[in-house]
């Protein structure tokens, strides 16, 4: 039987897979890694790591709430090994409406040591179904040393950033100036980076912008000469110039008032955008 379910007064209802069926299954690209095992009878226990953040984890029912408000997480000697002190990780919440668990980056890193050491990471509520049984949802630690060593090469390999964190840029200017900056290469470096590996990125729109400072043509010209810069360094870090739109504004769209040094230093920008299809 793939799954351990018992209705007991000291254990309640509990879902688990056996040793023999527990499974790891692992999604790998550079945008992304899921590690997932199936819940028998229960649902889907995932860790996932997107590029450019931190690992999170979910526990997804299969169908309705099994249960809402709060759960309790801990780390438990597997049926193979007792006599293990129970490990608190703490307490997370359960969502209302669809009974998923969310767990953020501490816990999860947590069950993932604690999964390594052969401990059962078990969510328990003080109500399954709205009965007085207890539900008990345990991810299973046996075959993980493996699975682990695959999605370990999986996390190295992402891409530092996320296209959320790429999507939108501002690329600040010294007054006056006309040369990109060190910051403004760095962030140029990440774009390009991102860009050279998302296939389905097909526009990048590069916007110059300059403060009210000085005559208008004059700042029309400045904001041309940013957006160039920022478009062919985009080039020679290898992205197809035929993806680039490059248009320059001037003084006409500040992000904040002029009245401000601090405003001013603001509005001397150079917006980079992507769009994917």
């Amino acid at each position: 039987m793939s799954v351990c379910l018992s209705v007991q007064a000291a254990w309640g209802v509990t879902f688990r897979a056996s040793i023999e069926d527990s499974r790891w299954d692992l999604e790998a690209s550079r945008f992304n890694c899921r590690l997932s095992q199936p819940v028998p009878d229960y649902g889907r226990a995932l860790f996932e790591q997107e590029a450019g953040e931190d690992v999170h984890f979910r526990l997804q029912p299969l169908g309705r709430s099994h249960a809402a408000g709060q759960a309790l997480l801990v780390a438990e000697a597997p049926p193979w090994q007792p006599g293990i002190a129970t490990r608190v990780i703490g307490p997370v919440a359960v969502d209302a409406a669809s009974g998923e668990i969310s767990v953020d980056p501490p816990y999860a890193r947590q069950m993932l040591a604690y999964l390594h050491q052969g401990l059962v990471p078990t969510f328990t509520h003080e109500r399954w179904q709205g009965t007085v049984e207890p539900l008990r949802v345990g991810v299973s630690a046996a075959n993980f040393p493996s699975a682990y060593r695959e999605y370990s090469g999986c996390v190295e390999g992402l891409l530092p950033v996320n296209f959320t964190q790429v999507a939108r840029t501002a690329l600040l200017f010294p007054s006056a100036t006309t040369d990109l900056p060190d910051s403004a290469r760095e962030r140029l470096d990440l774009i390009a980076l991102y860009v050279r590996n998302d296939t389905e990125v097909r526009s990048v729109y590069v916007d110059g912008h300059s403060d009210s400072l000085g005559r208008r043509l004059l700042n029309r010209d400045l904001s041309k000469k940013r957006a160039e810069a920022v478009t062919r360094y985009l080039v020679e870090q290898g992205i197809d110039e035929s993806m680039i739109t490059t248009r320059f504004h001037g003084e006409r769209y500040p992000v904040v008032p002029n009245s401000t040094a601090a405003n001013r230093d603001r509005n001397r920008r150079v917006t980079v955008r992507l769009e994917r299809d």
